[in-house]
């Protein structure tokens, strides 16, 4: 099956075939987690949207750092959302979280920094906002622990997963 994986590896290998280098799998493989590890996707979720904190949300993201691949505003379908959050399709708060973010439009983006990841999540702070530290996006403008504001991938490959769900290869910008 052809993925990320391959595109990078391909890249890498046609670049260096020219030179007559002999492939490097253990490079290849640090130059693919390197790229991983500087991407992480995050929406915005209906609650910041009605609220009309996006563009607090989005200089958020700007003033720590973050660039901006791509990002769209979107209202996803019921469908969409339970495809989305399929993962947590037997917990208890499937439906809800499912019904909520298809309630109304919402901002998905892919951002690139170092440790994407990580950062992003140190930004948004905890799931209830209530245990968050001050400062953090779910502090300062979620409502409650089911309206948190925004969503933020949990490791580089649902990062990656998250990013290709909602976005074409060439509409994330350093992947053209």
């Amino acid at each position: 099956m052809w993925n990320k994986s391959c595109e990078i590896c391909c890249r890498y290998w046609t670049i260096h075939e020219k030179d007559n280098e002999k492939l490097n799998f253990d490079k290849d493989k640090k130059i693919k987690d390197n790229i991983l590890n500087n991407k992480t996707f995050a929406i915005i979720k209906p609650d910041a949207i009605k609220n009309k904190f996006t563009g607090l949300i989005y200089d958020r993201i700007l003033k720590n750092g973050f660039s901006v691949l791509s990002a769209k505003l979107l209202k996803m379908t019921k469908k969409q959302a339970m495809g989305f959050y399929f993962i947590h399709r037997d917990k208890p708060f499937y439906e809800e979280l499912t019904t909520f973010m298809s309630s109304g439009p919402c901002m998905v983006l892919a951002l690139e920094k170092e440790n994407a990841v990580e950062n992003w999540r140190k930004i948004i702070g905890s799931t209830n906002p209530e245990e968050a530290k001050n400062g953090t996006i779910r502090k300062d403008f979620a409502n409650n622990l089911s309206e948190n504001a925004v969503h933020g991938s949990d490791s580089d490959e649902n990062a990656e997963k998250e990013i290709a769900f909602f976005f074409s290869n060439s509409e994330v910008i350093g992947n053209q």
